[in-house]
């Protein structure tokens, strides 16, 4: 850039001592005009020689004239161009140095000012640094008696821990004693339980009892009028044969051959009886035997799925889960037993008009059942915290309705309960049905439709309860409508479903 500038600057001198030369060599030229005015009449003549010339030389020339004005008027704009560039690098050039000058004036008066401020903050300084002092000093003391003040208060607290450790173990202790007040009421209940169970099966004794007694009472005077019959038959046979004792001694000798050959056919079939009474007392006997070893395994595997479902614990998170489902299992449950107590009440008025004793007999021992379990439900103190259905793991599967479905030791006794108290609801249902002389049809029964024996709301939704209930009192009420044990058996005073 230097180097340009440099070349310019030589341009713009040389340019401007050639323009006074040409200036000079104008005027001089005016002022000889006269002189040569000889030279001029030479030139025109020598202009007329020049016409002879040809017109082509003529216009090379002009061309020739032309380019040299055009090119002195090129030099010319250069030149005036170069002058105007110097002259605004030259303005430039003033403008930086005053610029400069200004910057350097205002960063004078600025560094002044700062000096001003630094002087004024080290005096601020001075004074804060005073203050500072005489506040740590106060603040020494402040510290002080805060540390003597909170000694007392930690002195205090060590006072109120003490008495809040005595006040827990009192506690404690009346935790304990609480839960053992709970475990004898949960034992009590469990007794209770039982003694009804008990009374339950007794009751259901006496009525087998009373209608085996009709039963026997029936047969009895089937024989009786079979005897009575036989006497008429042989006081009409004796009659005949003092009439015709002469013309039928031949007959007498066959009607005694007839008669020994009933004789012997009714010994037969006394003895068929008897065979058969045996054959279906040592299949009752192998039935019982059986379902005895099945009792057996049952139990023993129930004992091994309880040790082993102790061993492995759920997480508290899950045991939590479980607790907040069944806390809203028994609020649902509670609702739903109020309606059904209404609702077997219509049920029983209907069997009043339908003058159907027996249905009616049965269904009263069911709602006195179910206000049992309510009356059972609104005095118990459940314990969700130490009840093992809430900490025991799942150990059993079972597959319902298109999908599996996982349970521990305690849900799965829960439904062999609801198949068993089904098949012995149902059993006494269809009894009372084939006793009133009516028609098959244990899906009319209000038992089947509730499906709540039973059930006291805890370890397990009512629908499904309900449903294996449902399966139990179908088969049973079957067996007790035909008056047979197909799908299970009665022994020790229950009713049991025999398990595939």
């Amino acid at each position: 850039m230097n180097r340009c500038n440099l070349n310019r600057t030589a341009l713009a001198v040389a340019l401007a001592a050639l323009l006074p030369l040409t200036v000079c060599t104008t005027v001089s030229a005016q002022q000889a005009g006269p002189r040569y005015q000889n030279q001029q009449e030479d030139q025109n003549q020598t202009g007329e020689r020049k016409k002879n010339k040809t017109k082509q030389q003529q216009e090379q020339e002009a061309q020739a004239q032309a380019n040299a004005s055009g090119q002195q008027q090129a030099d010319a704009n250069r030149q005036n161009q170069l002058k105007a560039q110097q002259q605004a690098e030259l303005r430039a050039q003033q403008d930086a140095n005053r610029q400069n000058q200004q910057r350097a004036q205002q960063q004078q008066q600025e560094a002044n000012r700062q000096g001003q401020l630094r002087a004024q903050q080290q005096a601020e300084m001075r004074q804060q640094r005073q203050e500072a002092n005489g506040q740590s000093q106060l603040r020494a003391q402040q510290q002080a008696q805060q540390q003597a003040e909170l000694r007392q208060q930690q002195q205090e607290i060590n006072r109120q821990n003490q008495l809040k450790a005595q006040q827990q173990a009192e506690l404690r202790a009346q935790q304990q004693d609480n839960n053992r007040q709970n475990q004898l009421k949960a034992q009590q209940q469990a007794e209770l339980r039982a003694q009804q169970d008990a009374n339950h099966q007794n009751q259901l004794k006496v009525q087998q009892q009373a209608e085996l007694r009709a039963q026997q009472d029936a047969n009895h005077q089937n024989q009786l009028k079979v005897q009575q019959q036989a006497e008429l038959q042989a006081r009409q046979q004796q009659d005949n044969n003092r009439r015709n004792q002469q013309q039928e001694a031949q007959q007498q000798a066959e009607l005694r051959q007839q008669q020994q050959n009933q004789q012997l056919q009714a010994q037969q079939q006394a003895t068929a009886r008897q065979q058969q009474d045996l054959n279906r007392q040592s299949a009752a006997q192998v039935q019982q035997q059986l379902l005895q070893r099945r009792l057996i395994s049952q139990q023993q595997q129930q004992r091994e799925a309880r040790l082993q479902a102790e061993r492995q614990r759920l997480s508290q998170q899950q045991q939590q889960q479980m607790i907040a489902q069944q806390q809203i299992r028994v609020t649902q449950y509670q609702q739903q037993l109020q309606q059904q107590q209404l609702n077997a009440q219509r049920n029983q008025e209907m069997l009043q008009r339908q003058r159907r004793s027996q249905q009616y007999q049965y269904l009263t021992l069911y709602n006195e059942r179910l206000r049992q379990q309510q009356w059972q439900m609104q005095r118990s103190q459940f314990d969700y915290y130490n009840d093992p259905y809430f900490y025991s793991a799942p150990i059993y599967r079972y597959y319902r309705s298109g999908r599996y479905y996982d349970v521990n030791q305690y849900g799965a006794d829960l439904l062999r309960q609801a198949i068993n108290y089904g098949y012995e609801q149902g059993y006494q249902a269809g009894r009372a049905d084939r006793s009133d002389h009516w028609r098959f049809d244990y899906r009319g029964s209000f038992a089947y439709e509730d499906a709540n024996y039973g059930y006291d709301g805890y370890y397990m939704d009512r629908d499904e309860y309900a449903y294996y209930f449902r399966q139990g009192f179908r088969r049973g009420y079957t067996d007790g409508y035909y008056r047979r044990h197909r799908y299970g058996t009665y022994y020790d005073g229950s009713y049991n479903i025999l398990l595939a």
